[in-house]
């Protein structure tokens, strides 16, 4: 089977240098990308700068980069990072500056280096960055030679590789931009736009702070225009300022639009501010950034209302890794994630538990989609990291905690500042369970455990004397919550607790605007009544119906967050466990049975699933949760199972369990066009209409019925022949730009082209033209083989694979997919 992918070639926007120059997110100066001709060493030089050392061991890589995922998984390493690697790493990069680049200031912007990270140009250390999820600049004037080669070198340092509790990634995993200025410009993240809606008029509060490097003092002129999708400017305004030699100044103004288009989450409308300086009537810096109009309203009692219309916000926790991909950062693969998060009825995300890549809130902001942005996962103290298994054997002690003190507060400026502008943040969120009861702060109502509640979670014993005192969150939260204030007042700040109980004895709920409850819907009532003006919401929560119908049903809570939208590497259970697998969607981002689940619940578009599994052994899920629950004695063997695959392949006779996620108000099952299930209502206990029935080979449909019995909605499974092909289809951007990465979805079918859901045939992918195999990610957490190569197994019949498109205009990539016994399939792109 052959694809024709067409496009046009943007290659500066796509990573590589050579088409003119971007305005980089650090928003300031005239930016390009350098992401290519790196060099990698994994291990320390031996105190030898890079430059000094041989090229013996260096390998040419592209950026984004991370190591940690191209090395294989083994069982001897921690369970928390997934089974793979950190360690210390150098990367170098040849830089020629031409000499008409002097004069100006050139900056180096990181995006994002896990971790602690130092920076050196020509040999000499420019500065060091231990966090490793927040962007950072550096000024590089004063180390550069113009006319010559530099050498910019960055050692990485993760040998704590268990510092999280989930996969990381290692190295420079996300963008990297040469900057060029003039010594006046607009300040780092110097642009803030926040908007307000005030008697059926837009209005953009803006501050547009600058600085100046000079030795003397300017007179400048700050014009700002702000643009409709149609590229119309429809406000404007300017004013002149002078600016003190080695000084900054802020200029403050408001745009106002009548009636203007709002940002939801149907129609996510957005103007553009085109910020420009003039200096003696010549432009010396310009900035764009993306804004809009919309209001946030939160209260106690209703919940959340965006634009004045009153919500329930359904969202998930996401952390940054995209399977076989790791911690790099494509936006083309997190689109085609979010497409498909939104289509299941998902409205927000949560960045558990840190800052995410620029581009992933752009791409909010572009679909229609919330997000509460996230800083920390602890604080002054570390958490316990499992090494062993999850959540057993001996727990380790490595972290983020020690660096927390010196550079805490300035990672959340950073965050805050760098992210302020995306009209799709509604929250920020200064922490995710720091106040974990005894891991670390321990507090004496933990002795009264039983009589208070409030703790769903392990709390290792009672009150502890040694450990570190429980009143101490609300000092640092409070401190937290003013840095927040300090760069935007225009969102609520929040935080995700987990001893809601033992911090209620404290001053950390009442430091927050709005209060995020980590799996504690048992204090949703109580505490409601207890804390009338307390605004609480589920900032962490299982999938189970009950913790969603105590969103539903109770007009105070605003929304919840599922645990999680996407499997994720590490936190990973005993050996065979790539990671955490209990999201909405698989590692390589193919809707799982409980996203259909979870959109019969969310989605307001008439939907059906089917799944099946034999009566004896159940649905065999493999997600954590639903093992916990299982062990717990939380389900019931007969309960109808959320995780039950669309497959119709048994032993005639076999007694089955049908299962059907629908939003219908009723439903009747056909096998081979007759019916077969009696007619069903919808189950308001369980969410799951289901039948138990003999297995017969062919058609099993159900039909979704509406209140008046009209048919509103079918979906069928059927049952399959041995494999036969491989079917290949290009997803996600049809228009290939050089540089761009090709998703291609991989579906093993029978000699009827029915899917085989029960295939796990090796697939091998060749590449003919010049492009790069990134990875062929199939979803399954069990799988521990080797992600380096070119050779994996599919799973449930399907496997994403990812290539990275590196030709000229005028070239063909051919993408081959083999396999023993299968007919072959090809994707041919070619690229203008």
């Amino acid at each position: 089977m052959k694809k024709i992918c067409r496009s046009l070639v943007i290659l500066a926007a796509s990573g590589f240098m050579g088409l003119g120059s971007l305005y980089a997110q650090l928003g300031f100066g005239k930016a390009e990308r350098i992401n290519l001709d790196w060099r990698f060493h994994l291990g320390d030089t031996n105190g030898k700068m890079p430059r000094e050392s041989n090229n013996r061991g260096w390998q040419r890589i592209m950026l984004p980069h991370d190591w940690g995922v191209k090395y294989p998984l083994s069982p001897s390493l921690a369970s928390a990072t997934g089974y793979l690697p950190g360690g210390i790493g150098w990367y170098q990069k040849q830089l020629t500056l031409p000499a008409e680049d002097k004069g100006k200031r050139l900056f180096l912007y990181f995006e994002g280096v896990y971790n602690r990270s130092e920076v050196f140009v020509n040999g000499k250390s420019i500065g060091k960055r231990p966090n490793g999820y927040v962007s950072f600049a550096y000024d590089i004037s004063p180390y550069v030679e113009f006319g010559k080669e530099n050498t910019i070198a960055v050692r990485v340092d993760h040998s704590q590789s268990a510092d999280s509790r989930w996969y990381t990634g290692s190295g420079i995993y996300r963008d990297v931009w040469l900057v060029r200025a003039n010594p006046l410009h607009i300040d780092q993240w110097g642009v803030y736009a926040y908007p307000e809606i005030k008697h059926g008029k837009g209005i953009l509060n803006t501050e547009v702070t600058l600085i100046n490097s000079a030795s003397s003092a300017s007179a400048i002129t700050v014009a700002q225009e702000l643009l409709d999708v149609t590229g119309t400017v429809v406000a404007k305004k300017s004013h002149k300022i002078q600016v003190g030699a080695s000084d900054k100044a802020t200029v403050q103004q408001q745009l106002t639009v009548s009636n203007p288009m709002v940002w939801n989450l149907e129609q996510p409308k957005q103007y553009t501010l085109r910020t420009i300086v003039t200096q003696n009537g010549e432009q010396i810096d310009q900035s764009e950034v993306k804004t809009g109009f919309r209001t946030f309203t939160f209260d106690p009692n209703k919940g959340f209302a965006l634009n004045g219309e009153w919500m329930k916000v359904k969202g998930v926790c996401l952390h940054h890794d995209a399977g076989v991909l790791g911690a790099e950062v494509y936006p083309e693969v997190w689109r085609q994630r979010l497409l498909t998060l939104k289509s299941l009825g998902v409205n927000a995300i949560r960045t558990s538990h840190n800052p995410q890549a620029s581009s992933l809130y752009a791409l909010c902001d572009e679909l229609g989609l919330l997000v509460m942005d996230e800083a920390f996962d602890e604080w002054e103290f570390p958490k316990r990291k499992w090494l062993a298994g999850w959540n057993v054997g001996t727990p380790g002690f490595e972290g983020s905690y020690d660096f927390f003190e010196s550079w805490g507060e300035q990672d959340l400026a950073d965050m805050v500042k760098r992210d302020r502008n995306h009209l799709s943040i509604f929250a920020w969120s200064i922490g995710n369970e720091v106040d974990y009861p005894n891991d670390p702060y321990s507090h004496p109502i933990l002795n009264g455990e039983k009589k208070e509640g409030g703790f769903t979670q392990a709390s290792y014993g009672g009150y502890k004397k040694e450990a570190p005192d429980a009143m101490r969150l609300g000092d640092i939260a409070k401190r937290l919550v003013a840095v927040v204030k300090r760069y935007d007042k225009s969102r609520a700040v929040t935080a995700g607790l987990a001893g809601v109980a033992m911090s209620n004895e404290t001053a950390y709920p009442g430091a927050l605007d709005i209060a995020g409850y980590n799996y504690t819907e048992s204090r949703y009532q109580q505490d409601h009544q207890r804390y009338p003006e307390r605004v609480i919401f589920g900032s962490e929560n299982r999938h189970d119906l009950s913790a969603w119908l105590s969103v539903r049903d109770n007009a105070h809570i605003f929304g919840q967050f599922l645990w999680t939208g996407i499997d994720y590497l590490g936190e990973s259970g005993r050996w065979p466990s790539r990671g955490f697998y209990s999201g909405l969607l698989d590692f390589a981002g193919f809707v799982k049975p409980r996203g259909y689940y979870r959109q019969s619940l969310w989605s307001d578009k008439p939907m059906a699933y089917l799944g099946t599994y034999p009566l004896k052994g159940g649905a065999g899920a493999t997600d954590v949760w639903s093992a916990l629950e299982s062990e717990q004695g939380q389900r019931k063997s007969e309960a109808p199972s959320m995780d039950a695959w669309p497959i119709w392949n048994y032993q005639e006779g076999q007694q089955i369990r049908v299962v059907c996620y629908t939003n219908s108000a009723e439903a009747r099952l056909e096998l081979n066009g007759k019916l077969i299930g009696e007619q069903k209502k919808y189950d308001e206990k369980t969410g799951i209409i289901f039948w138990d029935i003999p297995y017969t080979s062919g058609k099993l449909e159900v039909v979704g019925l509406d209140d008046n019995k009209k048919e509103v909605v079918r979906h069928a499974v059927q049952s399959s022949q041995h494999p036969a092909a491989i079917q290949a289809k290009v997803i996600g951007d049809k228009e290939i730009k050089s540089g761009a990465i090709v998703q291609i979805a991989l579906q093993i079918v029978d000699e009827n082209n029915e899917p085989v859901i029960l295939s796990e045939d090796e697939v091998t992918c060749n590449l003919v033209g010049n492009a790069r195999l990134l990875g062929m990610e199939a979803g399954n957490n069990a799988d521990m083989a080797d992600y380096t190569d070119n050779k994996q197994r599919v799973y449930h019949g399907k496997m994403l694979v990812y290539v990275q498109a590196l030709a000229q205009p005028g070239e063909t990539i051919n993408i081959r997919f083999t396999s023993p016994w299968l007919k072959t399939a090809t994707v041919q792109c070619v690229v203008k």
